[in-house]
């Protein structure tokens, strides 16, 4: 049975030419003329990779700066003990624990969009691997998010640094901005994921790696996108 859409999405969707693919430029213009809704909606980029999820060598994830940030307030957990813990609670960390933090998420508390953890932490936050992992929430060395340095880690995710996982069926989404940021910024944002995605295709994926783009805002239809107008 076909889902019932509101209003609004079709009126945006009938703004939309089926079948083309649009430059930057010009799908972030067309976002603009879309009905707005009751609040600054998220603008979203998606892919779809020429990748295989399953081979761990095709496994794509990193991080990348934004250079206007996501205009989303990040709560930020902290795993860790001691000097480095005291450090993450006067850097304005959300949550900062160890043995104590582990145990509430193992009860489900997953109230937080980053987690970072010292690497002597580690060997605890490891067995919360089934929790965070599918949620992308596991500490991690590649995206920064394991590390001695706490303070500096919650410095750059609270400027706009975020994190991005290809998922099993090889889409990768990240949050570009709000919809109230201006076309250029959000340019700039989603030129800066484009880079930070192609950065980290693996060598061994073969063939056409952006199988498709698409933007869209938090209630709208996607709209098609060139990699090539964003990045040469």
């Amino acid at each position: 049975m076909a889902k019932k859409r509101s209003k609004r999405y079709r009126l945006a969707a009938e703004k939309i030419e089926k079948n083309r693919t649009y430059s930057l430029p010009e799908a972030l213009e067309l976002l603009q003329k879309m009905p707005k809704a009751r609040f600054d909606e998220s603008i979203d980029v998606a892919f779809h990779l020429g990748v295989d999820p399953k081979q761990s060598d095709q496994m794509v994830r990193g991080t990348v700066s934004l250079p206007h940030g996501s205009g989303k307030s990040m709560k930020i957990a902290v795993f860790a003990k001691g000097s480095a813990a005291e450090s993450a609670k006067e850097a304005g960390a959300d949550y900062v624990g160890y043995e104590d933090l582990i145990k509430k998420v193992q009860e489900g508390f997953t109230d937080f969009d980053v987690a970072i953890a010292t690497p002597d932490a580690m060997q605890e936050v490891r067995k919360l691997g089934k929790i965070l992992g599918p949620r992308g929430l596991m500490p991690n060395p590649r995206t920064g998010t394991v590390t001695e340095d706490v303070v500096g880690a919650i410095k750059e995710f609270r400027k706009g640094k975020v994190e991005f996982k290809v998922d099993k069926t090889a889409n990768l989404h990240v949050v570009a901005g709000k919809a109230s940021f201006p076309n250029e910024a959000l340019g700039d944002n989603i030129k800066a994921i484009v880079e930070a995605v192609a950065k980290a295709k693996p060598h061994s994926s073969k063939g056409k790696y952006f199988q498709s783009m698409a933007i869209s805002l938090s209630q709208s239809p996607s709209i098609h996108v060139d990699p090539s107008s964003v990045v040469k």
